[in-house]
């Protein structure tokens, strides 16, 4: 294909695999038949996107409890009373609290990845939590004996870690999910927030080399929970600056649900530089209408009328579902919504030429 696409990460769980957890939370089901469970729906997730043409798939995050708290898995040094993060239709997210030293992840990514290579042989692509949303877990009121410098020299050893493993199983790509971007200018507007975010996670990616970096590539969105957001209604053209000071070589930008896309693509223009691929969100995943490919062409070329089309590529906004329990978005519509995106994405570069 001569513009890249990719999805972002995350597929809706069957109903199955939801029951399941459920049993195996309240004890009614053992540990092997949770897995078991895992194991069906991330073998079904896998085929269902290989036979969406997708030239690059996931694993559905099937078996994550969230994009942003897989690492915390097994951990017992957490409170459950951390950060919150509220949704516009009300409904609130919460993050654990460290409670003491050490910080280290309980599972990293590779494992996700070697987990579905048993299941395809196509080109996987992996997606880590940044270090800036895991920065949050440290409170507000330190812990003894443990300096919050001390905690982020862990949490960047700890992120390189898990960035390197999946490179080092195989990754196709890495991507970076760093959705509290845009959400860090509605807690400041000033912007220091989000700088300093970016310049934490830039302390991770410098550890990698140029070549390296070529693979590993940062998603921002508004968020994407239960046909929800939490940051739509903050300007993204005051984000992008910002991002792109980001070391990387890929940007995955959600821009179906923009309602200005034209200013903001724009705006990208004229932050883009050479060698970087921009993937432009043309899926929007809370939206319940399964968009066509001619949409999705439309979508492509409005974009390429900004940008070089050597340097675009398309997306997903965001994941379908980000957190295990999401069900606002159905299975089949998902899958649907991907297959627009492969189909009108290829209509699109024939169109260009390409």
């Amino acid at each position: 294909m001569a513009i890249l696409t990719e999805p972002i990460g995350s597929i809706p769980r069957p109903a199955s695999l939801i029951q399941s957890i459920a049993a195996f939370q309240a004890g009614k089901v053992s540990r092997e038949n949770l897995e078991e469970a895992y194991a069906d729906a991330l073998r079904d997730t896998i085929t269902r996107l290989e036979r969406t043409g997708s030239p690059v798939i996931t694993d559905g995050e099937q078996t994550k409890p969230s994009f942003a708290t897989y690492p915390l898995s097994g951990l017992d040094n957490l409170a459950s009373d951390g950060v919150t993060i509220p949704f516009a239709d009300g409904h609130v997210r919460q993050l654990p609290r460290l409670t003491r030293a050490p910080f280290r992840y309980g599972v990293h990514a590779a494992s996700y990845l070697q987990a579905a290579r048993e299941y395809t042989q196509a080109r996987i692509k992996q997606a880590v939590i940044s270090a800036s949303a895991l920065s949050l877990l440290y409170p507000s009121t330190g812990i003894p004996d443990y300096p919050r410098e001390a905690f982020l020299a862990d949490l960047i050893d700890e992120a390189e870690k898990d960035i390197r493993g999946a490179l080092d199983a195989g990754a196709d790509t890495v991507q970076i999910d760093f959705t509290e971007a845009r959400l860090s200018l509605k807690l400041d507007p000033s912007g220091s927030l989000l700088r300093s975010f970016v310049a934490l996670n830039n302390q991770v990616l410098d550890r990698f080399s140029p070549v390296e970096r070529l693979r590993i590539g940062v998603h921002v969105c508004p968020g994407g929970d239960q046909d929800s957001t939490h940051s739509a209604d903050v300007d993204y053209e005051a984000l992008l600056p910002d991002l792109f000071q980001m070391n990387v070589d890929r940007f995955y930008l959600q821009m179906a649900s923009e309602p200005d896309r034209k200013r903001i693509l724009r705006r990208v223009s004229q932050l883009l530089g050479p060698n970087r691929t921009i993937f432009i969100g043309v899926i929007d995943p809370i939206h319940p209408v399964v968009e066509t490919p001619a949409e999705v062409r439309d979508r492509v070329l409005e974009a390429a009328s900004f940008l070089p089309a050597v340097q675009l590529g398309t997306t997903d906004d965001c994941g379908f579902a980000p957190f295990a329990d999401d069900t606002s978005t159905a299975r089949e519509i998902a899958f649907s919504k991907i297959q627009a995106r492969v189909e009108g994405t290829e209509m699109a570069a024939r169109e260009l030429g390409l």
